[in-house]
């Protein structure tokens, strides 16, 4: 494949390094700094790069969203956290004429997380549940984008369910219609996110322990390959 990058941090820098070692080739970077030094071609909007077979978006909202109202037609991984609402529904907007692949977490394993959380939710619907992530300390954004991809299954499958992000200005007991919240950071944690469900003495735990960051740079590229190949539409681990 060639391979257009949408920002250049560690994220993408990981996507090249290992794209190159499958054999496909970055034929440009698109950064907000155009002044950088970065080992290919630095361009401002994706329809300006002639050659590419897809783009792959490890970014920010404020890099991505200008770039979305370009006029172009490109197969697109989109990987950025953050003003979720915004970016998919322009992504939707643009499935009708060019595939497109969201996921807030290109880890594979988190997806299938969220299948056994669809799975274990109608079952333990009398059980309190409690969600919290842990990252390294330079992470910006809390609660993650994954968290609150698990939040969002939860909620779709019990009702009247709500988010408690802070209960040290509360002093009442626990609402069974509560989610508790929790964001850890410190060191180098890749990612870690577990789903407790605790009922009558005894607890159940879903949990993700990312060991490597390339597991969401190759999840990225697994993305790629099999969008290359497919008609417009609007694709997330579910459907492709």
């Amino acid at each position: 494949m060639n391979i257009v990058l949408i920002g250049y941090g560690a994220m993408n820098q990981r996507v090249a390094r290992l794209a190159e070692q499958e054999g496909h080739k970055i034929v440009g970077v698109i950064v907000k700094d155009q002044n950088q030094s970065l080992p290919y071609p630095i361009y401002q909007k994706i329809s300006e790069i002639q050659d590419a077979d897809v783009a792959i978006d490890f970014s920010h909202p404020d890099l991505l969203l200008p770039l979305l109202e370009d006029d172009f037609k490109l197969p697109l991984v989109i990987a950025t956290t953050g003003k979720k609402e915004e970016i998919t529904q322009k992504l939707r907007s643009l499935s009708a004429d060019m595939p497109v692949f969201f996921s807030a977490n290109m880890s594979y394993g988190v997806h299938v997380l969220t299948k056994l959380l669809e799975l274990a939710v109608p079952l333990l619907k009398d059980y309190d549940i409690e969600l919290t992530e842990a990252h390294h300390n330079q992470k910006v954004d809390a609660p993650s984008g994954t968290l609150v991809k698990l939040y969002d299954v939860i909620t779709e499958l019990r009702e009247n369910m709500y988010a408690n992000y802070n209960r040290s200005e509360q002093e009442t007991k626990r609402n069974s219609n509560e989610i508790g919240i929790h964001a850890l950071r410190g060191g180098t944690i890749v990612g870690e996110h577990d789903v407790l469900f605790a009922g009558v003495d005894e607890t159940i735990t879903l949990s993700h322990k990312a060991q490597s960051k390339d597991i969401f740079a190759n999840g990225a590229l697994g993305a790629a390959k099999q969008l290359i190949e497919r008609q417009p539409g609007y694709y997330t681990f579910d459907n492709l």
